[in-house]
């Protein structure tokens, strides 16, 4: 069999060993220490954001932005139902109810008007939202100048799920530094990896400086062991946080990578009866993370995205559907949601391509002559 092609594999630099010898010569493994704090420094530079926390995953820091801006049981938090469920199970995790809000065609994210019905229908009933989770789906930047508006005029923060978008701007400014937090993640799939890793940023440094004390198992400061507050065991290695710093080096170059990949399947794909390619809107810029495509059956001669999602497969070839949102979802069949039908079109007629930034031409090649046969 030929070697698979995967869809998003890691892709490490040349830096990145050094450091974790330089944490295994220093003997310094566990949690905390150089590394994290260059790390977290470094992430401070690249996106503008005032203070950083290097933590053990992106859903980590979703969960303590919850539990930072006091969301409790029985409350209600707005989250984009197109997501990975990582963005949604935080919110039970606090024992409050996830409100799902539908997507808009432009960007595939949170779909303002659903967003400001939503709130409208809440308030009805008597519940103020604690709090609303966009999230920039395949680092395509979410329709923030009216999510932001909509949350000022009715004073909800906004914790923005940028944990596909590193890498991508939004009219100048980096995804995840426009709401009150920010969550990235640094998964073994996304743009830049520690292995596992995620990091929570903002500009209020009192809320980053309680995250990294709650992340510590909240230890308060004394000689011995003890605790005023419930904690987490949230915070990134040394280790981890090295091969961070590694990763950080190439970023620029990644993005760059991960872009070309997706001019590359438009210029093969685009022209094909029924495939579209998600463009954006002006003012924004994808760190591409996936490159995305739908296929429209009636248009194709009736070639679905599970059609070609079989035929890669047949070859070695890894890819999948989109995102299944969140309201269809067995675990959150109870959940309150405002939709209009446009995460479910794009789940069934969507596919995720082979997009890691160490796949060369060769094989972008082969998965669009795969794609382009089906069309003979």
């Amino acid at each position: 069999m030929t070697e698979r092609i995967w869809l998003s594999a890691p892709h490490m630099g040349v830096q990145e060993l050094g450091f974790v010898k330089e944490a295994f010569d220093s003997n310094w493994i566990a949690p905390l220490g150089p590394h994290v704090d260059g790390f977290e420094k470094d992430l401070a530079a690249f996106t503008g954001a005032r203070h950083v926390a290097a933590l053990s995953s992106g859903t980590a820091a979703l969960h303590l932005a919850l539990v930072l801006l006091g969301v409790e049981r029985g409350d209600e938090v707005l989250c984009q139902s197109m997501t990975f469920s990582a963005s949604a199970n935080p919110i039970v995790y606090q024992g409050a109810t996830p409100v799902f809000i539908d997507s808009e065609p432009d960007t595939w994210n949170m779909d303002p008007v659903l967003l400001e019905e939503a709130i409208t229908a809440r308030l009805a009933t008597g519940k103020m939202p604690k709090a609303i989770i966009p999230v920039h789906l395949y680092g395509m930047p979410a329709k923030l100048d009216e999510i932001l508006q909509i949350a000022a005029r009715y004073g909800v923060p906004v914790i923005e799920d940028a944990a596909e978008a590193l890498g991508s701007v939004y009219k100048g400014k980096a995804c995840g530094t426009f709401g009150r937090l920010g969550i990235l993640s640094f998964n073994g799939n996304k743009i830049i990896t520690t292995s596992g890793g995620g990091a929570l940023i903002g500009d209020d440094e009192e809320l980053i400086r309680k995250a990294r004390f709650l992340a510590t198992q909240a230890r308060d400061p004394a000689p011995h062991y003890e605790h005023s507050y419930i904690g987490f065991n949230y915070r990134m290695s040394n280790v981890c946080a090295g091969i961070g710093r590694g990763q950080m080096q190439v970023l620029p170059e990644r993005v760059a990578q991960r872009r070309a990949n997706y001019d590359y399947y438009v210029q093969q794909l685009s022209g094909l009866p029924g495939i579209q390619f998600l463009a954006g809107p002006p003012g924004t810029y994808s760190n591409r993370w996936l490159t995305t495509l739908l296929v429209d059956p009636a248009q194709s001669g009736g070639i679905t995205r599970e059609r070609i999602r079989l035929a890669l497969e047949e070859e070695n070839i890894d890819s999948r559907p989109l995102w299944k949102p969140m309201h269809l979802q067995p675990v959150f069949a109870a959940a309150p949601a405002f939709v209009n039908g446009t995460s479910a079109r794009l789940f069934n007629n969507g596919l995720c391509l082979p997009s890691g930034s160490n796949l060369g031409r060769a094989e972008l090649g082969k998965v669009a002559k795969i794609i382009r046969r089906m069309w003979d």
